[in-house]
């Protein structure tokens, strides 16, 4: 927020004359231009690969979620498309498990369901509800609650709010589910950051479905932020 204001008001005193236009205000301006995020603005960003006026909203977006929980207290769902480092949210709530329980958390992993639209939106006892996402090459049935086939020219689907509950590993029972990917980009691809997790992939999560799991991986299933 700070790299976007101080840019902002440099570019304004750069066009006024009040202070010298560097390559960068330049590179800026002609970005903002063509309705493109600055390259300025994007080195200290989450990853996007939104044009600048969907970005911009997005951006406000998640300014409005994080100050709605700091001003009313933690939310019952969260909006995981809301988070700036999304594993360390993750990493959290199998903390926050590990804790109550006293148990350790290399032994914890999450189980995962997707809830329905009777479903409360309650703050559960354990884990943390999620929502925010979106299924890229598959859509998600309704009556069957389980991954379904894409409808023509329908490119994404919106994903039901997700239960993830933290669990032994050694106690997780094997259902019929697809491990989907999840990702902050539709890029679905990254670097290795500095804390040794990846700036676009987040975390795998299985999904209810009654086909192998061959059949979505050669559809390219997965789930974006």
């Amino acid at each position: 927020l700070k790299v976007i204001r101080d840019s902002l008001l440099d570019l304004r005193k750069a066009i006024k004359g009040l202070v010298l236009m560097s390559p960068n205000l330049e590179d800026m301006g002609r970005s903002l231009s063509i309705g493109r995020v600055p390259e300025m603005w994007m080195a200290k960003s989450y990853p996007s690969l939104k044009p600048l006026g969907s970005y911009v909203s997005d951006f406000l977006q998640r300014l409005a979620f994080l100050q709605k929980w700091y001003d009313e207290g933690k939310p019952a769902v969260f909006w995981l498309s809301g988070f700036y480092f999304t594993q360390a949210f993750l990493t959290g709530a199998l903390q926050n498990y590990a804790r109550k329980y006293k148990i350790p958390i290399d032994i914890l992993s999450f189980e995962f369901e997707v809830l329905r639209d009777s479903d409360a939106r309650t703050e559960p006892d354990d884990g943390v509800l999620v929502d925010g996402l979106f299924l890229d090459g598959a859509r998600w049935d309704k009556e069957a609650h389980v991954l379904g086939e894409s409808f023509a020219k329908v490119l994404f689907d919106v994903m039901p709010a997700i239960w993830l509950q933290p669990k032994k590993a050694s106690e997780l029972q094997p259902k019929k589910t697809f491990t989907c990917p999840v990702y902050k980009t539709s890029e679905r691809r990254g670097m290795l950051s500095t804390t040794g997790h990846s700036t676009n992939y987040v975390l795998p999560i299985k999904v209810p479905s009654d086909q192998p799991e061959d059949h979505w991986v050669r559809r390219g299933v997965a789930l974006l932020c």
